[in-house]
């Protein structure tokens, strides 16, 4: 076994590739594979499982490949992956800052710990108080770095808060001392319980008179999260990030956490970083903030990103300043890709080579107009369909605009995603709209001058600052979409005796009710003349006034007489029937 040579093997790989590998014919790998009984021809994939077995009955022994293949694109997964095995490989890995997010309900202060910590007032700035975007940011502790991603709390971040937690290592759960575990902050816990990540709980606003420290500890280890003062292991700091209180503790709790857990990467490798945030600059052109995993980014590398590509122009730290290369658990802004990229794309670097067959697919996809995705919710063509585009200032917030919208039920109306993108609204985007009937919401943009010109009365352009007002709104139009639906309840049936006055529009009768009864309020009237299977609806009115021994009522029962004011135009003989009814027009809904 001793003698056995080690190959490095993606953790796919084709036969074909296998074999060149191993450095033997690929008859031979395909005839292995058949032994085992896998039929698999020269340019099918399999697994690195797979490729061990096989390789071991060849006399090889395999250790996994983490270098990225010039054609491999990488998604957050596969990144992961790579980090967690170049964790567990024999490699000398150096040192890297440990990556926090913080966690908590809507309301317990999570904004407010981030600012103290960082000393700058984003809270101030989110529109309804609710941070909306991914950031990413640095402070400095003991000499020693800590990198914090800031994660949206309210729920319509699920999505985006979940991947906050999924790049970092250790996690901070915000519990308001005043308020205790609330539903969201036990969603959160599942999702740290589930990914298995180091957590440290905050318990926040402990100045307030009404705060109960161990009333929340109580509700954290009824919810399986056993604080150290408690008998487990989780540590917990009591703080006030309004008063500064407890923040020097909580950031050498981190530090202690990070000792022990010991974060490690290769920064001599090419840089891999998550793509947090991207937007298009007017001036500087698309824009993305990532956090590099492992590995060094430089400036002046081509990069691809997804289905973009680009060659760093330059790069900034979180404070603005420019920076020429990147190293693990550092968060960077970069300039100089073809597009905006994705949220949770990787920024991998790559040569020129396949950057410039990038292009030439982005070129063509631009000719055939296939670059515009038109998606719906639902693939019904016999509902009325809303269509919108939507404009928003980052990725994230048209992800958590399409989870939001997507709560709402889409069964008698549909949402028609005509386009959806990033950066201000554009005369393209007005052209669209006027082609598609669709109508333009931006989110936290800008509509240019051109394009309020080109829109006119014609197409409607509407801009948001807080997203469930978006959202309300879209939802109000696909509620106005609806038709009305009316709904009728008969009441009683009367039949003309008598006629004693005739005008232009009204017509005073007198009758008896055969059944039901006759009432005044809302009623109306169907006209009906002729007798059993013969009758025929000949007019329909309003029953304008009731009368009984010439005294107003509102109310005549079966078996008596009145006399009734019918507003219309049919004219009535004795002998006809009324078919006494009210309509209400019933509140739409969506559900």
């Amino acid at each position: 076994m001793s003698n056995q040579k080690t190959v490095k093997i993606p953790s796919t790989v084709t036969v074909k590739k296998f074999a060149e590998i191993l450095d033997l014919p690929v008859t031979s790998v395909i005839t292995e594979l058949m032994k085992s009984g896998i039929m698999a021809t020269i340019n099918e994939e399999i697994d690195l499982d797979t490729a061990t077995i096989i390789a071991a009955d060849l006399g090889y022994s395999v250790e996994e490949d983490l270098e990225i293949g010039s054609d491999e694109t990488i998604t957050l997964e596969r990144l992961l992956e790579i980090c967690s095995k170049e964790q567990e490989s024999d490699k000398k890995l150096d040192e890297r800052a440990p990556i926090v997010t913080i966690l908590g309900h809507v309301d317990h202060g999570k904004t407010t710990l981030l600012d103290t910590i960082r000393k700058a007032q984003v809270a101030d700035d989110e529109h309804g108080g609710i941070t909306q975007h991914i950031t990413a940011y640095q402070v400095k502790k003991k000499g020693k770095q800590i990198t914090f991603i800031d994660t949206p709390g309210h729920e319509a971040f699920a999505s985006m808060r979940e991947r906050g937690v999924s790049i970092a290592d250790i996690a901070i759960l915000v519990v308001a001392a005043d308020d205790g575990v609330r539903p969201q902050t036990k969603e959160v816990i599942t999702y740290l319980k589930e990914k298995n990540i180091p957590t440290i709980v905050a318990i926040n606003k402990i100045d307030k008179p009404e705060a109960n420290a161990a009333r929340v500890k109580q509700e954290l280890a009824e919810n399986d999260l056993l604080i150290e003062e408690w008998g487990g292991t989780i540590m917990a700091n009591e703080v006030s990030a309004k008063s500064k209180l407890g923040i020097t503790e909580l950031l050498e709790s981190i530090l202690l956490l990070s000792e022990v857990e010991d974060f490690t990467a290769d920064k001599n490798r090419d840089g891999l970083a998550v793509v947090l945030e991207s937007h298009k600059d007017p001036q500087k052109g698309p824009v993305a903030t990532a956090l590099v995993k492992t590995g060094t980014l430089k400036v002046g590398q081509d990069v691809t990103v997804g289905q973009t590509y680009g060659r760093i122009r330059r790069m900034e730290d979180f404070m603005g300043r420019s920076m020429e290369k990147a190293t693990p658990s550092t968060p960077v802004t970069v300039y100089g890709l073809s597009d905006t990229a994705q949220t949770n794309d990787i920024i991998q670097v790559a040569d020129a080579k396949r950057n410039a067959r990038l292009k030439s697919q982005e070129a063509a996809e631009r000719l055939s107009g296939s670059k515009r995705n038109v998606k719906s919710v639902n693939d019904n063509l016999d509902i009325p369909r809303y269509n919108i585009i939507i404009k928003s200032d980052v990725h994230g917030s048209v992800e958590a605009i399409e989870q939001l919208l997507g709560d709402i039920p889409q069964g008698k109306v549909m949402v028609n995603y005509v386009d959806t993108g990033v950066g201000n609204v554009t005369e393209s985007d007005v052209k669209h709209a006027e082609s598609t009937g669709a109508t333009v919401y931006g989110f936290n943009v800008e509509v240019n001058a051109v394009a309020k010109r080109l829109a006119g009365d014609d197409t409607e352009i509407k801009t948001y600052k807080v997203i469930y007002e978006l959202v309300e709104d879209i939802k109000q139009k696909m509620i106005d979409l609806l038709p009305e639906e009316i709904e009728r309840t008969d009441i009683g049936k009367l039949e003309v005796l008598a006629l004693f006055r005739t005008e232009r529009d009204r017509m005073i009768v007198g009758g008896k009710v055969t059944s039901g009864k006759a009432v005044e309020k809302h009623a109306k009237i169907d006209v009906y003349r002729g007798e059993g299977e013969s009758a025929r609806k000949i007019g329909t009115g309003d029953l304008a006034e009731l009368q009984h021994n010439k005294v107003a009522i509102d109310e005549v029962k079966k078996g008596k007489e009145c006399g009734i004011v019918f507003a219309g135009d049919t004219k009535i003989k004795e002998g006809d029937m009324f078919h006494i009814y009210t309509e209400i027009i019933k509140p739409r809904s969506l559900s």
